[in-house]
């Protein structure tokens, strides 16, 4: 199935406007609709203070969001307008939690385009919580680092590859980006070995599986003690100068309890090139 529907969450951060950038460009590239969802959320005060509130202090800081907002929205156009896509664009702005609107949101879409969160700049504004996105909307996930910019998404990827579930639904996630890459690695990060593990040649059989969709697809293992899985497919991935990673999502949400995998953990705090996961 061919990316045909996109949504990107935005936010008046720092981080938005290279995440949107991307968007842009991914669009573009498989020519699909982009809709920018933007959630703006005033700070929650108890009642009785919000009713001590002076109207003009109440006034103006609705005035902030809304200008905040206004802000964004001219961004997106001026995005829009770079990259040609102002006839296949939609701008979606509304009042709520950013987690929960991009979950309902998201629901509808081929692959929401999400931010990593910031640890020092995102702790007080509410944001987008890819761990959460992960479990509640059924899609896959673009989830693009909060520092730097990506010229390009989808040329040179890199596949984690443990032979799980979880790994094969990214891979067919992934697949109208696997198809147009140049060139695309199949990693296995301390492969297991036996019969239950990935064979004598790790990463040999899902390579001749993307190869049969005409993909430019060559495989690789590595095992060490020294370097935790998650290190090594991010050196990996600077190493071949890929834009892209591709990996499945591990854990379980249990109410609003998230138990996430070492591994997904690790990806989404240390991430240096977007990727794209599945659950």
């Amino acid at each position: 199935m061919a990316f045909k529907d996109l949504l990107v969450v935005v936010d008046s951060g720092a981080a938005s406007e290279a995440r949107l950038d991307l968007a842009a460009r991914l669009a573009t590239q498989t020519d699909a609709h982009l809709t920018a969802l933007y959630t703006f959320t005033d700070v929650a005060l108890p009642g009785y203070i919000q009713a001590e509130l002076p109207a003009e202090l109440r006034a103006n800081r609705r005035k902030a969001l809304d200008e905040q907002a206004a802000a964004a929205a001219r961004r997106f156009d001026e995005a829009m307008r770079r990259h040609g896509r102002t006839e296949r664009s939609e701008w979606v702005a509304i009042e709520g939690d950013p987690t929960a609107a991009a979950a309902l949101r998201g629901r509808y879409a081929d692959l929401i385009i999400v931010g990593q969160p910031d640890p020092q700049h995102d702790r007080e504004t509410p944001v987008a919580q890819p761990a959460d996105l992960l479990f509640e909307t059924g899609r896959p996930l673009l989830v693009v680092p909060y520092a730097g910019r990506f010229a390009s998404i989808g040329e040179r990827v890199l596949v984690g590859w443990n032979g799980s579930r979880e790994a094969a639904r990214a891979i067919g996630d992934a697949m109208p980006l696997l198809e147009q890459a140049r060139r695309v690695v199949v990693m296995a990060a301390n492969p297991k070995p036996g019969p239950n593990g990935l064979g004598d040649e790790p990463g040999a059989d899902i390579a001749r599986h993307l190869s049969r969709h005409g993909c430019k697809v060559e495989a690789a293992h590595i095992s060490t003690d020294v370097v935790e899985a998650g290190d090594t497919l991010l050196n990996v991935a600077a190493d071949e100068s890929c834009d892209l990673l591709v990996m499945g999502a591990y854990g379980r949400s249990r109410l609003r309890e998230l138990v996430l995998g070492g591994m997904t953990r690790f990806m989404l705090q240390h991430m240096t090139v977007p990727v794209l996961m599945s659950h």
